[in-house]
């Protein structure tokens, strides 16, 4: 029996102002918009890059909570997997990206680095670490 593909995940946020979180995934970490509604000042959206979509949503009434705000010991929002974070670092830092923590290699054997968004979530984009052999 053939085993069915999964080919990616994509969270759902809720944020305090969506076109605001549109150009910060935009601007500093080159994601493109593949959708808003209403197109101009955006209740929702989604935003893409590669294989990774985030769905961002805008609620009056409901707060952005992210996980680090109810658990401090649940840091992310996501994981992204990297193949080579370093580059990706290389480009967000050129972008003009103020990392919340930079790249290293974390008490979970993990290559990457985290940064928070406008409304404090917390993205991981790395890899789990494996020294290489020369």
């Amino acid at each position: 029996m053939t085993r069915a593909r999964i080919e990616s995940i994509s969270p759902s946020l809720i944020v305090s102002n969506v076109t605001q979180t549109i150009a910060f995934y935009r601007e500093k970490l080159g994601f493109e918009t593949m959708y808003e509604q209403p197109e101009g000042d955006p209740f929702f959206a989604i935003v893409r890059r590669d294989g990774v979509m985030i769905f961002l949503k805008a609620h009056g009434s409901v707060e952005p909570m992210p996980n680090c705000s109810r658990h401090p010991w649940i840091k992310w929002d996501a994981y992204v997997y990297v193949p080579d974070p370093d580059a990706l670092a290389a480009e967000f830092a050129g972008n003009g990206l103020e990392f919340h923590k930079p790249l290293t290699i974390t008490s979970e054997n993990l290559r990457g680095f985290e940064v928070r968004d406008p409304d404090g979530y917390v993205l991981f984009f790395g890899r789990p670490y494996q020294e290489r052999i020369l």
